[in-house]
């Protein structure tokens, strides 16, 4: 006896073409997405009647109070990780040549005093190009 051959179902389609589209979206926006720490703290920059960005390799925060932080550091040990960050980048770049430069968000309210003092310790402690980050004025 001759049993008739049961139809055979189609091949289900295969979900690896969408999967490396995913994957391949994600590699580009990982890539092209600028991921920068979160602030120590809140400040709000003083207002400035230039427009010029600030640049820098590294941000350095400063409170009202004129508590300094960078990273997720705050205080004195802000001061010792930008050492420790200095070093690494002037271990990787020639430090000497173009020195790295270093952005100050302060807040606003702070005291002039409290900011010439952060300066002038930033110098001491190696950074010769300082910016102050500022918010566009009226």
């Amino acid at each position: 006896m001759k049993f008739p051959e049961a139809p055979r179902k189609p091949a289900p389609e295969s979900v690896v073409p969408m999967i490396n589209v995913v994957f391949l979206l994600l590699i580009f926006f990982l890539m092209s997405a600028q991921i920068t720490p979160p602030a120590p703290f809140e400040v709000t920059p003083p207002q400035a009647q230039a427009d010029q960005p600030a640049d820098g390799e590294f941000t350095l925060y400063m409170d009202a109070s004129g508590q300094a932080g960078f990273q997720d550091q705050t205080g004195n040990s802000a001061f010792a990780a930008l050492s420790r960050a200095r070093d690494d980048y002037c271990g990787k770049a020639d430090c000497t040549a173009t020195p790295p430069t270093l952005m100050v968000n302060a807040d606003g309210s702070a005291g002039g005093a409290a900011l010439a003092e952060l300066i002038r310790s930033l110098g001491q402690a190696g950074f010769g190009a300082v910016q102050l980050v500022t918010r566009p004025g009226p």
